[in-house]
């Protein structure tokens, strides 16, 4: 096997990093996972911001199960992935580290994609549409599916998985244990409060991807229909509130 020859703290150069990832191969085809984790730890301990490093140690801990290691990559990789300005694979990671560790809060993720994006430079690089990836259970875009069809897919079908929907202005993400709403996630706020700003975007992308594991109750419900008309009462409530107070203002003016 090749060898890597860098001291101690030298950052590994892209050669070396290349032998790296080759080793690292050979020692999973030859059942050696170990051997594979320990060499890829001690090479991202001096090339931390290495992505072809983390994809291949996030890569291994999947097929490994050592999915609190690969969510923990996952995290490195969102950042890393949103210093290069690659939006979307950030996002694809920060979806996949909640997939595999349902524990993780993924609102400062949402946040720093939200910031680091830029509504302009979002609409000023790309004048198209935003895609839509077809490696989900199911995907579609709010101008012609709303968020209320899609949460009565889930809850029909009783999924276990998370809903995440990509605008110009939102990032944001819903989770279901058995098609139920537990959590939702949206520009750094979470629980109720974040559900009260996702029910209102209705521009943008949608994907739906199944989990194997059940995620944290922050909101909990009996019925999703029930819980979305109560969402939606109280918007209505407080809106007629605001407009009446503004009304009531400009009759003092």
């Amino acid at each position: 096997m090749n060898q890597v020859l860098e001291s101690p703290g030298i950052p590994v150069s892209e050669v070396s990093i290349e032998s790296v990832l080759l080793d690292a191969d050979l020692f999973i085809k030859y059942s050696s996972p170990e051997k594979a984790f320990s060499l890829l730890r001690d090479s991202l301990e001096r090339s931390p911001r290495s992505i072809s490093l983390r994809e291949k140690m996030r890569d291994i801990c999947i097929k490994q199960k050592n999915l609190n290691e690969a969510a923990k990559q996952c995290l490195a990789l969102v950042s890393l992935y949103i210093h290069r300005e690659d939006f979307d694979l950030a996002y694809d990671r920060l979806q996949e580290a909640k997939l595999l560790d349902p524990r993780v809060s993924v609102a400062p993720g949402l946040e720093a994609i939200r910031r680091a994006r830029r509504p302009d430079f979002a609409v000023n690089r790309d004048k198209s549409p935003q895609k839509v990836r077809t490696d989900v259970t199911f995907a579609g875009n709010l101008a012609y599916v709303s968020i209320f069809d899609a949460v009565q897919v889930i809850e029909s079908g009783k999924m276990t998985g998370l809903l995440v929907i990509k605008s110009d202005l939102h990032l944001a993400n819903v989770s279901f244990n058995e098609g139920k709403i537990v959590d939702a996630e949206c520009n750094a706020h979470n629980g109720v409060s974040a559900f009260r700003e996702v029910i209102e975007i209705s521009s943008g992308t949608f994907e739906f991807t199944t989990s194997d594991h059940e995620f944290p109750v922050v909101i909990v419900v009996n019925s999703n229909t029930n819980f979305l008309l109560d969402v939606l009462t109280e918007l209505d409530n407080e809106r007629a509130e605001k407009q009446g107070l503004k009304k009531a203002d400009d009759q003092m003016v």
